[in-house]
C-alpha cells in the first residue's frame, strides 16, 4: 500500500510474520545470529510480495502422468543489488527465493562528518540493461546511500528498478522519492524520524554493526 498520510510514495509490506519478525529485530537484546537470521527471513518473505505482479507465460511440459499446460516466468532476469555492507544481510534471503538471480554489489559508506554516502565498490551483471535490480539495504534513514546507488545504476543503463529497505524514516523516503520518483519502494516500516545522528527512531540500532557482530 502507499503511505498517504505525509504524501510518501512508499510500500508498506504489513504481512503478520513480516511486522513479527521485525519486532523481534527491534528488541536490543536480540543477539547477532538471530538477528541475521530474521533479516534473512524478512527479506524472503517481501521479496515474495514484490515479486506477486512478475509476468508470467504458458508452456507445454509432460508430467510423469501426462501433458500438460503450465506457467513459468517471463520477461526480465532478475539481479539483487545489496549495498555493502548492511546490505549483504539480505541478499540471502531474496537469494533463496530466485537463486538464478544475478548478485552486483555497491559499496557506499556514509561520511560521519557530512553524512554524505562515499562509493568505494561497483560490480554489476553485465547485462544491467535487461535485467529487473533489487537493491537492497535494511535501513533507508537520510537516503544519501540509496539515492547514490540507484544514481551509479541508473548511470551503467538499468531501467527495471526496486528499493527494498527494512526500516525507513520519513526523510528517506522523501529524498528518494524526489529523487528517482520512477522507482518504487518496499518497506516493512515508516519509523518516526531521524535523530541528530542521522539514526533512525526509534529504529532498531545500526543494522550493519547487529548483522556482523561489530558494536
Amino acid at each position: 500500500m502507499t503511505d498517504t498520510k505525509e504524501k510518501l510514495m512508499v510500500h508498506i509490506i504489513d504481512h503478520p510474520l513480516v511486522q513479527h519478525k521485525l519486532t523481534l529485530m527491534r528488541m536490543k537484546e536480540t543477539g547477532t545470529k538471530d538477528f541475521r537470521e530474521l533479516l534473512e527471513e524478512i527479506a524472503m518473505l517481501m521479496a515474495y510480495e514484490i515479486t506477486r505482479d512478475l509476468p508470467l507465460e504458458d508452456v507445454s511440459i509432460e508430467t510423469p502422468v501426462a501433458p500438460c499446460r503450465a506457467k513459468r516466468l517471463a520477461g526480465k532476469k532478475l539481479g539483487i543489488i545489496p549495498i555493502l555492507r548492511a546490505g549483504l544481510g539480505m541478499a540471502e534471503g531474496v537469494l533463496r527465493l530466485v537463486p538464478a538471480a544475478r548478485v552486483g554489489h555497491i559499496g557506499l559508506y556514509r561520511d560521519p562528518k557530512t553524512l554524505q554516502p562515499v562509493e568505494y565498490y561497483c560490480k554489476l551483471p553485465s547485462d544491467v540493461g535487461e535485467r529487473l535490480f533489487i537493491v537492497v539495504d535494511p535501513m533507508l534513514a537520510t537516503g544519501g546511500s540509496s539515492v547514490a546507488a540507484l544514481d551509479l545504476l541508473k548511470e551503467k543503463g538499468a531501467k527495471s528498478i526496486v528499493l527494498l529497505c527494512l526500516v525507513s524514516a520519513p526523510e528517506g523516503v522523501r529524498a528518494v522519492n524526489k529523487a528517482h520518483p520512477d522507482v518504487p519502494i518496499y518497506v516493512a516500516a515508516v519509523d518516526e524520524r531521524l535523530n541528530e545522528r542521522a539514526y533512525i527512531v526509534p529504529g532498531l540500532g545500526d543494522a550493519g554493526d547487529r548483522i556482523f557482530g561489530t558494536l
